[in-house]
């Protein structure tokens, strides 16, 4: 994987906060199991040394990033975190044909050591999502998902139980997704063979909202990267 010029997945920078447009495939913080790998935080401080990453992403999830530039500056940024006060808006594409009008799903969540996690009633931690439906296709749905807990997987999981897995997320029941799925007599070039729309998990952390050590209202958007636009484009083109 050729690695991203740090300075150009910057959407806003002021002398506390630099927010970014992460792109899959790259984890937020260093991966001690596979040494070799450059994460984002070390590309970060390259660009300004002392950043420190405010939240983190997975590494297959693209999107809204923030990292700190100060001590002031995470200190501000982790309490709002800590009291819910930063607002995330994630889009995610799932199975199936949703109509999600806000709804709410309350199931707390404990991680296992495979990485995964699960939902666990006696002894998982609280955690609560909002999903809305923002357009149906064929057979799959763009959903907006509203986190207000911030636990490991929390979308991924909350999705699954309700029988709307993100596409791409095998993890959680979720399937891969080709054009011979969606297209109406798709032929495939002979002695080739076809490759998945999206080769992640299809989530993006559209947009966040937070304070500023001035008092000001911070709210950004991350446009998507080209591999979600292009599933979301061949599912409007064959529905």
């Amino acid at each position: 994987m050729k690695l991203p010029n740090f300075k150009n997945l910057i959407l806003f920078e002021n002398e506390d906060f630099i927010l970014i447009n992460k792109p899959p495939h790259i984890s937020t913080l260093h991966n001690r199991v596979i040494e070799s790998e450059v994460s984002l935080i070390e590309l970060a401080r390259d660009y300004f040394s002392d950043v420190q990453a405010a939240h983190r992403l997975d590494k297959e999830t693209s999107g809204i990033l923030i990292f700190a530039k100060n001590p002031d500056a995470y200190r501000h940024i982790s309490l709002q975190f800590e009291h819910r006060q930063v607002a995330k808006l994630y889009h995610a594409i799932v199975e199936g044909i949703q109509d999600y009008d806000n709804v709410a799903v309350n199931f707390p969540i404990l991680p296992l050591k495979t990485g995964a996690v699960k939902i666990d009633v006696q002894e998982g931690k609280e955690a609560l999502t909002f999903f809305k439906t923002l357009e149906a296709f064929q057979n799959h749905t763009l959903v907006e998902c509203r986190p207000i807990t911030g636990r490991m997987h929390q979308i991924r999981i909350h999705l699954s139980v309700l029988d709307s897995p993100i596409v791409f997320d095998e993890q959680y029941g979720g399937e891969k997704l080709y054009l011979s799925d969606i297209k109406r007599n798709f032929n495939l070039k002979k002695n080739t063979e076809e490759q998945p729309l999206i080769q992640r998990v299809a989530l993006h952390a559209f947009s966040i909202q937070f304070q500023l050590l001035n008092g000001e209202d911070l709210y950004q958007e991350a446009e998507y990267p080209k591999d979600i636009r292009a599933l979301v484009n061949q599912l409007r083109k064959n529905i």
